[in-house]
């Protein structure tokens, strides 16, 4: 497995929020590198986990921190609806320990409990067990989180059931306010990748990530269709309509540059590295 560097040739689109107020205007810029890359989430089919000594456990070791109260409260409606075929954990979850908890510097998360966080159901819960002659299914869920699972059972997108940082990863959305040089300014948002920076410091210590390893670009389709809910959901139906007309014009451009050999030296910029390596490229 290779993971490519972190700095990389981009391609990225700027373009304004259709539906901005008018005197309010709002600018997205987007990695269309990224967004039209072949990642696919790999848990449970190939990830090696962010820490070696629990490859079983993907990103869920170190809990999920909450991004405000309002994602916090949101999560607790979720777990109240939760049972014991759920949770693995589910008699912690009800504990007066409870499933959330507060790290180092005062931000809250989901707590931690053996290893990895509250929700992460993990290997075996509720796959077969002896019943003498015939072995029998519980009906539980088996391993990964809890929230996606529920999610699934129900017939809804997972991202609307679980904290904001699970399913955003690995999108990063990010603000910052623009002034240009006749003074005039507009609020500028960046959808990007979440590569190891976004995890912050420790981002760097981590034992295997995906969104740069090409184990892990082996996707159907690319991220700007397969995440295409997640999207929606941080940009507005709107903006993503433009953004896949973008995304659909720079697939285009990278095919025909691929058969042409003045196009060769280009391909990383249009073609992100670990989909050039996933493909043999």
């Amino acid at each position: 497995m290779t993971e490519c560097d972190l700095e990389i040739p981009r391609t990225w689109v700027e373009f304004d929020d259709p539906a901005s107020e008018p005197d309010a205007v709002e600018r997205f810029r987007c990695d269309l590198t990224w967004l039209t890359s072949s990642w696919t989430c790999t848990f449970g089919s190939g990830c090696a986990g962010i820490d070696a000594s629990k490859p079983d456990f993907g990103c869920c070791v170190l809990g999920a921190h909450f991004t405000g109260d309002e994602d916090e409260t949101h999560v607790a409606e979720v777990v109240a609806a939760l049972t014991p075929d759920d949770v693995q954990f589910y008699d912690e979850i009800v504990s007066d320990a409870g499933w959330v908890e507060t790290d180092d510097e005062g931000d809250r998360k989901t707590r931690v409990v053996e290893g990895a966080c509250v929700f992460l159901n993990r290997p075996g819960f509720g796959q077969a067990v002896d019943g003498g002659d015939d072995d029998v299914d519980n009906g539980a869920p088996g391993l990964g989180c809890a929230l996606h699972q529920k999610a699934w059972a129900t017939g809804v997108e997972p991202w609307t059931l679980k904290p904001e940082v699970c399913w955003q990863l690995p999108i990063r959305r990010s603000y910052r306010r623009v002034t240009l040089p006749d003074g005039e300014e507009y609020l500028e948002t960046t959808i990007a990748e979440y590569d190891r920076r976004g995890w912050g410091s420790g981002g760097h210590d981590l034992d295997w990530y995906c969104s740069g390893n090409s184990e892990a670009h082996i996707g159907a389709d690319p991220v700007y269709v397969s995440q295409k809910p997640e999207l929606v959901e941080l940009m507005g139906q709107q903006a993503y309509d433009v953004l896949a007309e973008y995304c659909e014009a720079h697939l285009a451009a990278a095919r025909a540059l691929a058969v042409t050999p003045a196009g060769r030296d280009l391909l990383p910029l249009y073609v992100h590295p670990a989909t050039l390596e996933a493909e043999g490229r």
